[in-house]
């Protein structure tokens, strides 16, 4: 019994829980029973490892990737009370952000839970590239109390400035938002798709004589390990 209580209390550490607040998570933690079992809505959590290797931390810069949603509004013209004719809707799709929603609409400070899918509250495609800040970091369970967890972050602006008449943009899942891609991490391992973009575009630097072929070896070396690993 002794070395079972030893093992469990080593796997939970791995978090190091304080009251309210977690100093490390990762996103291998948040999905696995023993652990997530033990955290409560609305943790705070100071640093986390996502499902791609990349770390976030509360002060961290993130880039606002390429809007994967699409909103639709209608208008209808014609065909009034009184007046003969018909009807004519007319219909207008535009990109937005599927993942991203503007304010804090996530509850940070209070209960963390689902949001509606309402398109008005969505990050509009004009924001594609902006810089943005973590400023909070917050765990939920997917559902009831014994589903795994999603990291919901609190986005703010590097300068302190608002985004038109918000302050604050919100992620309700963070893994979601990687995984369409409207969220970029400078610190994000690279992918085999990327490994081989960047190193055509190196090969294309050296023969226009703007990278050292020594350069360009070394980072061939680098990539070759992620570009062969399929």
């Amino acid at each position: 019994m002794k070395k079972i209580f030893v093992v469990l209390f080593v796997s939970l550490s791995t978090c190091l829980f304080a009251q309210g607040e977690i100093e490390r998570l990762t996103y291998a933690d948040s999905q696995y029973s023993k652990i997530y079992l033990n955290i409560k809505n609305n943790t705070k959590v100071l640093k986390y490892i996502s499902a791609n290797g990349s770390e976030l931390k509360i002060g961290d810069t993130l880039i606002l990737g390429v809007p994967s949603g699409t909103a639709t509004t209608t208008t209808v013209a014609g065909g009034s009370e009184g007046t003969v004719g018909v009807a004519r809707a007319n219909s207008k799709s535009k990109s937005v952000f599927a993942t991203i929603l503007m304010g804090k609409q996530i509850g940070f400070g209070t209960y963390i839970s689902t949001l509606s899918d309402d398109s008005n509250a969505t990050a509009k495609a004009n924001m594609q590239g902006e810089i943005v800040v973590i400023t909070d970091m917050r765990v939920y369970h997917k559902g009831s109390s014994k589903k795994p967890l999603a990291l919901a972050v609190l986005l703010g602006e590097p300068n302190g400035r608002a985004f038109g008449l918000n302050k604050y943009m919100s992620i309700n899942d963070y893994e979601k938002s990687v995984l369409a891609g409207e969220i970029l991490t400078k610190n994000a391992p690279l992918n085999r798709e990327q490994a081989i973009a960047k190193l055509k575009e190196a090969k294309d630097l050296v023969d226009l004589g703007l990278m050292d072929a020594a350069e360009y070896e070394k980072l061939k070396t680098e990539l070759t390990p992620i570009i062969m690993k399929k």
